[in-house]
């Protein structure tokens, strides 16, 4: 079995695929109408996909605090730089649990937990 996307639901799409392009670095891989006021984009880079679903008439998304998405950066502070430069809150600050590992929190346009990770090993 393989993994192959996370969905999440979205309230404005081009928000969205913005802030997974240029914070996660991903790439938009295809977008397209799904019904009456839905639209879907997913996004990737390498194996990693994920899959945002508008749908126009909703307009408030329940996301949770219990789950998070992790991308790995190549420089935790240059990312913290971009994070702070485009006005995004970090939850709390960088963490470096082990000696191979820092991290910090951001939230998305729609709450969704994201863990900006750098490996240092």
């Amino acid at each position: 079995m393989k993994f192959c996307w996370s969905t999440l639901n979205v309230t404005d799409l081009d928000q969205s695929i913005k802030f997974y392009e240029e914070i996660a670095g991903l790439s938009l891989i295809n977008r397209f109408p799904a019904g009456p006021g839905t639209e879907i984009a997913f996004l990737g880079a390498g194996e990693t996909q994920i899959e945002l679903i508008c749908d126009g008439n909703k307009k408030k998304i329940n996301v949770g605090e219990d789950i998070s998405w992790g991308f790995e950066v190549v420089s935790l502070e240059e990312t913290l730089s971009l994070v702070k430069e485009k006005g995004i809150d970090v939850i709390g600050e960088p963490v470096q649990p082990n000696p191979n590992v820092r991290f910090f929190f951001i939230k998305d346009p729609d709450g969704m937990r994201i863990q900006l990770v750098e490996n240092l090993g």
